[in-house]
């Protein structure tokens, strides 16, 4: 099934860039006190999700753990917010969800790969958090 991403874009409010397909989300997490903490990703739609790559045990992730409810918005690589804010849910994925989005975002993200040998190399560890809107 072909996934139609201007249609996603465009219900997700994320405006295509020249080249036609944004690079970055930001990634709103929630602290224990209610507090947002905002994070430029690299990110993939896939079958009506957004899937984002990062440390296992990054702070967001923890975050995450403690409250799954997050908001997106798009934005450029400093995290100037381009879009308005949608709120979401998100969980981390394994298996073949997981390899699925893998490969998607490697070829999305030619330095993603990069990031792929470097983390074997110096053992940290990464996952795969899956945001669907509400």
């Amino acid at each position: 099934m072909e996934i139609d991403h201007e249609r996603l874009r465009q219900a997700h409010g994320i405006k295509p860039r020249t080249t036609g397909r944004p690079k970055y989300i930001s990634l709103e997490t929630f602290k224990k006190n209610g507090q947002g903490v905002k994070t430029p990703v690299w990110f993939v739609l896939h079958k009506n999700a957004f899937y984002v790559y990062t440390e296992a045990d990054s702070w967001k992730v923890k975050r995450i753990r403690n409250n799954q409810r997050v908001r997106v918005a798009a934005c450029n690589i400093r995290g100037v917010i381009k879009g308005p804010w949608i709120d979401a849910t998100a969980s981390l994925v394994e298996g073949d969800e997981r390899l699925a989005a893998d490969k998607l975002l490697d070829r999305k993200y030619f330095l993603k790969k990069i990031f792929n040998f470097l983390s074997r190399i110096n053992r940290h560890m990464r996952t795969m958090l899956k945001i669907e809107t509400a």
